[in-house]
């Protein structure tokens, strides 16, 4: 029999959505706060040529400049103020995740619940403004030694352009917290989807515009349009994927009464290390490549002989592609989910998982069926990953339609589609208990 719970989900329909009025309220800030961040994207730096601009980065675009632009929604691509998009966030908070797990201070600000909670999201906070002003004044130096896109260069448009940058990136951070304490969604995902997808319109045309050149014939453009859907539906089958640990609480005697005796159980996603393996293999992958980019081709033979092993589509580049994201997606497991604490919680609370002692027992299973999962998950990113690789060296498919634009696209979708039937079904139980109010107060 299915659970009230269970029972308010399967009644969800646009008249419960037009009657949830906090919702439409979080909804609309969110939308608000997207367009005011997709507007940022289009105001440009002060002191730059868009001329010379453009004609630097169509030249480095295949580098990791073309990956930042993808997160940036095309805004390195125009120098904007927010060309540094929310990345050093996520930089920090990837940092401080991996010293979790060897600072104790930071191990214990962990476990000391929401007090200790807000003491790291401060440490991010200012992680991220180191972050941001280093890559900022990276840029900088940068555009300087780019040719003539710098107007006026100097000690000034390098200072305005550190304060510009890190201004964008701070204002970002802040929006992105705005939209998950006051929208619907994580902020910071949000912001990340909606430059990819504002870009993808461009992408789709870019695509037809080379079927009607007959670069692409319409049968690779078909092909290419079928595997998108089967990646997605794979994606979201995949996401959603998880191995349940039956979880039993044993029954204990209060007086002449008996309580307790429930199991739960413990849910361990299929894919635990979301799109971060993907993201930091192709990071890695294409430094050469940019770092040969702004030489000009002038660096060390090595270093031209390791660009070209490592371009798209080459069997090298495929073989570390795939061995960084599975390196990585036991990596970052291992510094988001401890068996060991887990099993120390269960046995705080008195839970055990049947045929398996407390403690130190449970720990190693709960170790050992995770590590499957994880191999299996990893396996999933380097298909999802390899795939799109090769489509985009062999047919020049547009770079959005990459795997990790694809899975960030349809994890924050599901994450955000998940929210609003949270919201939903929490205004339906506000509609029941006034209900039963009323009841009673006529009774």
């Amino acid at each position: 029999m299915a659970s009230a719970a269970e029972q308010l989900a399967a009644n969800l329909n646009f008249s419960a959505f037009s009657k949830a009025t906090e919702l439409k309220k979080r909804i609309w800030f969110t939308l608000g706060a997207l367009l005011v961040y997709r507007l940022g994207t289009y105001i440009p730096l002060p002191g730059i040529d868009p001329t010379a601009l453009a004609q630097v980065f169509q030249q480095q675009q295949s580098g990791i400049l073309g990956v930042f632009d993808m997160f940036a929604g095309g805004a390195v691509g125009r120098m904007a103020i927010f060309a540094l998009a929310i990345m050093p966030y996520i930089s920090a908070s990837i940092i401080i995740q991996l010293m979790t797990s060897v600072s104790p201070h930071l191990a214990q600000l962990k476990k000391e619940g929401e007090q200790g909670r807000k003491q790291i999201n401060q440490y991010t906070r200012y992680g991220t403004v180191i972050l941001a002003t280093l890559q900022a004044y990276g840029i900088a130096v940068g555009l300087e030694g780019a040719g003539n896109v710098v107007v006026d260069p100097g000690l000034f448009f390098r200072a305005t352009t550190v304060i510009t940058l890190v201004g964008g990136t701070v204002f970002l951070m802040w929006l992105g917290e705005q939209i998950t304490s006051r929208g619907v969604g994580n902020g910071i995902s949000l912001i990340i989807f909606a430059g990819i997808v504002a870009e993808l319109p461009r992408a789709l045309a870019g695509t037809l515009e080379l079927g009607r050149q007959g670069a692409l014939s319409t049968a690779i453009i078909l092909f290419l349009a079928v595997m998108v859907v089967i990646v997605i539906m794979g994606i979201v089958f995949v996401e959603r994927a998880q191995r349940r640990l039956l979880v039993q609480y044993p029954k204990r005697q209060v007086g002449n009464k008996l309580y307790g005796g429930d199991s739960s159980h413990l849910p361990l996603k299929l894919n635990t290390a979301g799109v971060i393996p993907p993201i930091f293999a192709s990071s890695l992958l294409l430094l050469p490549i940019t770092i040969a980019n702004f030489s000009g081709g002038q660096g060390p033979d090595w270093l031209n002989t390791v660009t070209a092993l490592l371009g798209h589509g080459q069997p090298l580049y495929m073989a570390f592609y795939a061995a960084g994201i599975i390196f990585f997606a036991f990596f970052y497991t291992a510094i988001v989910f401890n068996p060991q604490d887990t099993a120390d919680n269960l046995k705080k609370y008195g839970g055990f998982i049947p045929g398996i002692r407390p403690g130190q027992r449970t720990a190693e299973y709960i170790d050992y069926v995770l590590t499957r999962l994880t191999v299996v998950g990893a396996l999933y990113l380097t298909i999802v990953c390899l795939l799109p690789e090769i489509l985009i060296s062999q047919y020049s498919v547009p770079f959005y339609f990459g795997g990790t634009s694809l899975l960030i696209v349809v994890s924050v979708t599901m994450d955000t589609v998940s929210q609003v039937q949270s919201h939903l079904l929490a205004h339906q139980y506000e509609g029941l208990i006034k209900k039963s109010k009323l009841r009673g107060a006529r009774r």
